[in-house]
C-alpha cells in the first residue's frame, strides 16, 4: 500500500511539475502563454512574493514564444534573454506546463477556479488582412507566416514560398518588415550559422529575388523601424538602396527641429538615399506615401503579379500625420507580396472579454475588465507593438498591480486554491499530457544536436508529434 502510494505520489508529481510545495499556503497563480510576457510576468511575481507559486501554461510543447518564433536568426544576441527565461523556469516555486491548449484543453473559467488570478500572456497570433481584392491570390503571405516559415513554428513549416520573382513587395515598415527584407537579401554564409530552418536555407539557396521594395502609407518622419534595423539594412553587403529623391523632398529643413531619436533615424534614412554598393547585385527601397488597393494577377488568374498603391498626402505633421489617398495610382510589378502590417490577438475563450475592433482583452493597467482575479500583459493587453523590452516594462507593471490586489486584499488569499494538481488531473482525465520545462530541455538538446553537422546553434524540430515522442522518451 505504501509502495503504490508513494508511485501515485510520483505520478502526480510527474504530471503537474510538482516539487514537493503541495503544502505551501501562499498565492498560486496562473500564467496563460509561455513568451516573454507570460515568463517577465512570472519572474516578478516569483521575485516579490517568497510565498508565490507559478505555473505557466503554454498551447505548443516548446517554450518562450516570440523569442524562438519571431526573433531574426541573424539576432542570436537577442535570444539571450532565453538565460533568463531558464533561470525562471527552474525556480523552485515555478512549473512549465507545456502541450496544453488553454481555451480548449481546459477553461479559463477551470483555471480561475484552481488559482488565486490567471494573467492572460498568450500575445497576437493571427493575421490582419489587408482588405483589398486581390489579397487571396498566391504568391501573397503575412509577415507573421514567412517568418513563421523561416523560423520553425510548426503550423508553418508547409508554407513553401515561391521565391523564383525578381521582385518582392513588402507592405508595412516596422522592424519585421526590415527583418524580413534583410533575410530576403542577405549573403548565404550570413544565415547558414544561425537558427534558421534548413529547409528555409534551400528555399534561399535558389531564390531570384534581386529587389526589395517596403512600402509604407506614411512619408520618411513617420517610419516605424528602429534605427538598429535600418542600419543592419543599410550595412547589408551586395546591397544597395534605390531610393526615389521625391519622397524626400523638404525632410532635411525638418531635421533640426526632431526630437534626438527621429533625428538620428531620420538622418541614417537620409544618408542612404544614395548610399550601397554601385556595382551590388540587389537592392532595396522604401516606397513612402503609398497605401495597396488591388493585388493585380497574373495571366492564369491565381498568382499575383504585381500591386496597384494609391499615392497619399499626409495630413498634420509629425508621428500624427495622417495617410489620405489620393486619386493617383501606381501600379508595381512583383512575384512575391508580404503583408507587415501587424498581428492581432485571438479570442481563446468566450468567457474573456475581449474587444474585437483593437483585438485586445480590455483592461485597467493589466485588470481586466469585470472579472476579478483576471489580468492580462504583452501584446494581448496592449497590442502588438514595442520590442521586448517593451514587454518586459509592461509585464512587470502587470505584475506590480497584481501584487498590489493580493496587498490589499483585491485577491482572497484566505482561500486554499490547488493550482496545478487540480489542473493536471483535469487534463489527464481528458486525455492530455503536458509537456514539462525537463521535457523541453530534451527538445533542446535533440535541436543542437541536430544544428552541429552544420555549424548551426540548433536545427529546430517542425513536428509537434516528433517533439512530443522526444520530450516523453
Amino acid at each position: 500500500m505504501i509502495i503504490n502510494r508513494i508511485v501515485r505520489i510520483h505520478i502526480l508529481s510527474r504530471a503537474t511539475g510538482w516539487r514537493g510545495l503541495s503544502s505551501v499556503s501562499g498565492p498560486r497563480v496562473c500564467v496563460v502563454g509561455g513568451g516573454p510576457a507570460g515568463f517577465y510576468t512570472a519572474q516578478q511575481l516569483l521575485k516579490a512574493r517568497q510565498d508565490a507559486l507559478v505555473d505557466i501554461y503554454e498551447r505548443l510543447p516548446v517554450p518562450f514564444g516570440l523569442v524562438r518564433f519571431g526573433v531574426a536568426p541573424d539576432h542570436p544576441e537577442v535570444k539571450n534573454v532565453i538565460n533568463t527565461f531558464t533561470q525562471t523556469a527552474h525556480h523552485e516555486r515555478c512549473s512549465f506546463h507545456g502541450n496544453v491548449n488553454v481555451g480548449r484543453d481546459v477553461s479559463v473559467e477551470e483555471l480561475r477556479q484552481a488559482y488565486h488570478a490567471v494573467v492572460l500572456s498568450y500575445g497576437a497570433e493571427a493575421n490582419r488582412p489587408i482588405g483589398i481584392p486581390g489579397e487571396n491570390l498566391s504568391g501573397i503571405f503575412s509577415a507573421k507566416d514567412f517568418v513563421g516559415w523561416y523560423n520553425g513554428i510548426p503550423a508553418n513549416k508547409e508554407l513553401c514560398p515561391d521565391l523564383s520573382c525578381e521582385t518582392a513587395v513588402i507592405l508595412g515598415q516596422g522592424n519585421v518588415a526590415l527583418d524580413v527584407a534583410r533575410i530576403l537579401l542577405s549573403p548565404l554564409d550570413t544565415l547558414k550559422t544561425t537558427d534558421i530552418t534548413q529547409h528555409a536555407l534551400k528555399a534561399l539557396a535558389g531564390s531570384g529575388v534581386r529587389r526589395v521594395l517596403i512600402i509604407g502609407r506614411r512619408g520618411p518622419l513617420q517610419i516605424a523601424c528602429t534605427i538598429k534595423e535600418l542600419r543592419e539594412l543599410v550595412n547589408l553587403p551586395n546591397t544597395r538602396a534605390e531610393m526615389l529623391l521625391s519622397d524626400f523632398e523638404g525632410i532635411k529643413e525638418t531635421l533640426k527641429d526632431l526630437p534626438r531619436p527621429r533625428k538620428r533615424l531620420t538622418d541614417l534614412l537620409m544618408k542612404a538615399v544614395n548610399g550601397g554598393e554601385d556595382k551590388a547585385e540587389k537592392s532595396w527601397s522604401f516606397r513612402f506615401s503609398r497605401s495597396p488597393v488591388e493585388v493585380l494577377a497574373g495571366a492564369d488568374g491565381k498568382r499575383a503579379a504585381g500591386i496597384r498603391l494609391a499615392l497619399n498626402k499626409l495630413e498634420g505633421s509629425g508621428e500624427n500625420a495622417r495617410a489620405v489617398p489620393t486619386d493617383q495610382l501606381e501600379d508595381v510589378d512583383c512575384g512575391l507580396i508580404i503583408s507587415s502590417i501587424g498581428y492581432k490577438s485571438i479570442l481563446i475563450d468566450p468567457a474573456v472579454p475581449f474587444d474585437p475592433r483593437r483585438s485586445v482583452v480590455p483592461n485597467d493597467m493589466g485588470r481586466v475588465q469585470d472579472t476579478p482575479g483576471l489580468y492580462c500583459s504583452g501584446w494581448v493587453k496592449r497590442g502588438p507593438t514595442g520590442v521586448i523590452a517593451t514587454t518586459m516594462n509592461d509585464s512587470f507593471d502587470t505584475a506590480r498591480v497584481l501584487l498590489q490586489d493580493m496587498e490589499t486584499g483585491e485577491l482572497d488569499l484566505s482561500i486554499k486554491k490547488p493550482g496545478a494538481q487540480a489542473i493536471s488531473a483535469l487534463l489527464q482525465t481528458r486525455g492530455v499530457r503536458t509537456v514539462l520545462f525537463s521535457d523541453w530541455e530534451k527538445i533542446n538538446a535533440e535541436e543542437e544536436r541536430r544544428g552541429k553537422p552544420h555549424g548551426k546553434p540548433r536545427e529546430k524540430l517542425l513536428d509537434v508529434e516528433e517533439m512530443l515522442q522526444i520530450a516523453w522518451s
